[in-house]
């Protein structure tokens, strides 16, 4: 289970400290201990709050628009067989999804409630976690 500190969950989801606290107070969220004994939630269960959270920004131009960016959030699904894996991720506001080996996924240790980056250039989107790098 990965456990994320409040900070790094206000952060993720675009919110203050204080509203994390408030909604671990409430039972919107669990409030655990880590190792160091600080306040923090499950992974899975902030992604999984991530994605009720979300809303889509509507083009205003109708469009779409390409960009080089780096996206930080959280992994809400992975789905893998025998050599493809497809895995989503919450960043704020966005949900992300790739396609990689599952060789790769395996690697990165890719599973629901991780904290991932989704680098998109072109075409390409590259997903980093602190295992490492693969691109899709």
């Amino acid at each position: 289970m990965a456990l994320i500190r409040i900070s790094e969950a206000a952060r993720f989801l675009g919110v203050s400290d204080d509203t994390v606290r408030r909604w671990t107070e409430q039972g919107t969220l669990t409030a655990l201990r880590d190792a160091s004994g600080r306040r923090a939630v499950d992974g899975l269960e902030l992604a999984t709050h991530a994605q009720k959270l979300a809303q889509l920004p509507e083009d205003p131009k109708g469009g779409s628009s390409s960009a080089r960016n780096r996206f930080v959030g959280l992994v809400t699904n992975v789905i893998t067989d025998k050599v493809m894996a497809q895995v989503e991720l919450q960043c704020g506001p966005f949900r992300v999804v790739s396609l990689m080996s599952s060789e790769a996924v395996r690697e990165l240790g890719l599973e629901p409630g991780a904290v991932a980056t989704a680098v998109v250039k072109a075409t390409t989107v590259i997903i980093e976690s602190s295992k490492g790098r693969a691109t899709a």
